[in-house]
């Protein structure tokens, strides 16, 4: 099956939207999950931020509980002491699971752990010294000053473990919007797109379906027009049939009393009598070419090319021409070219040049000369008409083969109006040229010019 051009690009259209709405809907997949992603490290990072809180302020509370218990002597702040150090081991897990994916991080909570271990050792030493011998220590006791050096330290590296988890959240927030608006772009661009493409796709359909609809119009008027002409051919036909008899029957009875009476009568009597005969003619050629006209339109008027003896056929045509016309106009016939054979199609080519040659006769002043010329080539037969008549206006010759057309020159010379246009379609089933030159009160000629139907012989 062959598709159209329209066909294609609605279907790669099509294609096309369906990728993007593919892209879209994964980049919008992306867009929820990166902010998952950031939501859950932020809340992470947060978590760790507490949990380190939550650590120096237990080391805190378990250093008030020993001071309280040193200086007062306070169950209750020792109380409150062992419970602070109980807390810190389940805190320094809590915090050890979210770092285990930075490893500098992780080194400093084993740093931190150590610290705080080594603490607790100092914490416990200052008890077992105080319940031994209770006393007040020296600021300048190695145990205090040891105290204060792993206190320091301490501080030191919860200060980095909370820097670097401010800068990654600082990082995190800076990183999320970014990311997000630029995908959130993409998104937007991918939908205006797929917008875009998707109505291309309803405007070639809607094209289409336009079209559809137009084809089928314009199939029905077709139809419709074929079905009238084939009506009128049958009408057409059924009028020449009745009409034709009672003509020829007219024309004949007028020739054959003309003829008795001629010898016994005189000329000037017999004028209505030739009036009658040239009358039932025009009406006879009427009907003709208004039946090939309805032919032609109905598509039932042929060319059926065979090959002719160019010579003889126009010789004969000439001699028709002098034989049954009334007029003492003379027909010159002059022969040209090498070829003397041609495939041509005899009925048509006969409609062409009776018509043309009866027009010249009937335009032209009475006595005057008909000049019908053949040039017979292999490429084409060309056959030119030139007589001395009346001529045609220049701005007439445009309408000179529509269908009852005459010039206004023309009106006071009995005729139809219809041997140019039925020369008109014969020429067009030969896929010929007509031609003319004309100068009112000079003389018109018609040039007709015919390629070879099959192929032409020397």
């Amino acid at each position: 099956m062959k598709w159209s051009l329209e066909g294609k690009w609605i279907t790669g259209g099509f294609s096309l939207a369906l990728v993007l709405m593919g892209a879209v809907s994964f980049i919008s997949y992306q867009n929820a999950t990166q902010l998952a992603e950031s939501a859950k490290q932020v809340r992470q990072t947060n978590q760790v931020l507490k949990v380190i809180t939550d650590i120096s302020a237990t080391l805190t509370d378990a250093e008030s509980g020993r001071r309280g218990y040193i200086l007062f002597g306070d169950p209750e702040e020792l109380e409150r002491y062992n419970k602070a150090v109980a807390s810190l081991k389940q805190q320094i897990d809590n915090l050890r699971q979210p770092l285990n994916d930075t490893p500098i991080q992780r080194q400093r909570l084993d740093i931190l752990e150590s610290l705080i271990s080594q603490r607790l050792e100092l914490f416990q030493t200052f008890i077992d010294q105080y319940q031994k011998a209770p006393g007040r220590f020296s600021p300048q006791d190695p145990l205090i000053v040891q105290t204060k050096r792993n206190q320091d330290e301490i501080r030191r590296v919860i200060q980095d473990l909370v820097s670097e988890e401010e800068e990654l959240l600082e990082v995190q927030v800076e990183q999320s919007p970014a990311n997000f608006q630029f995908r959130m772009w993409l998104e937007s661009l991918g939908t205006l797109l797929t917008f875009v493409i998707l109505f291309g796709v309803y405007a070639l359909l809607y094209r289409q379906m336009v079209k559809r609809q137009q084809a089928e119009t314009l199939q029905r008027a077709l139809a419709q027009e074929k079905e009238l002409s084939e009506l009128k051919l049958q009408f057409f036909s059924m009028v020449s049939h009745e009409f034709r008899t009672p003509l020829s029957l007219i024309v004949g009875s007028a020739q054959l009393l003309g003829e008795s009476l001629k010898s016994v009568v005189e000329p000037a009597k017999l004028k209505n009598l030739y009036r009658i005969q040239s009358s039932a003619k025009v009406m006879t050629q009427l009907l003709r070419d208004v039946l090939t006209l309805a032919r032609a339109d109905a598509g039932k008027l042929e060319c059926n090319p065979s090959l002719v003896e160019m010579q003889t056929f126009c010789l004969n045509l000439v001699e028709d021409f002098q034989v049954f016309s009334e007029s003492k106009r003379t027909i010159k016939f002059i022969k040209q070219g090498s070829c003397t054979h041609a495939y041509l199609d005899e009925k048509l080519l006969y409609s062409i040049l009776s018509n043309l040659l009866d027009n010249a006769i009937k335009y032209s002043a009475p006595e005057s000369t008909v000049y019908f010329t053949l040039i017979c080539e292999p490429d084409a037969v060309t056959f030119q008409i030139r007589d001395e008549g009346i001529g045609i206006a220049q701005k007439e010759q445009q309408k000179l083969y529509d269908p009852f057309s005459r010039g206004k020159n023309a009106r006071e010379i009995m005729g139809t109006g219809l041997g140019l246009a039925v020369v008109k379609k014969c020429l067009d089933l030969h896929r010929g040229e007509i031609s003319v030159e004309s100068e009112v009160g000079i003389g018109t000629t018609f040039t007709v010019r015919i390629p070879p139907g099959k192929e032409n012989r020397g």
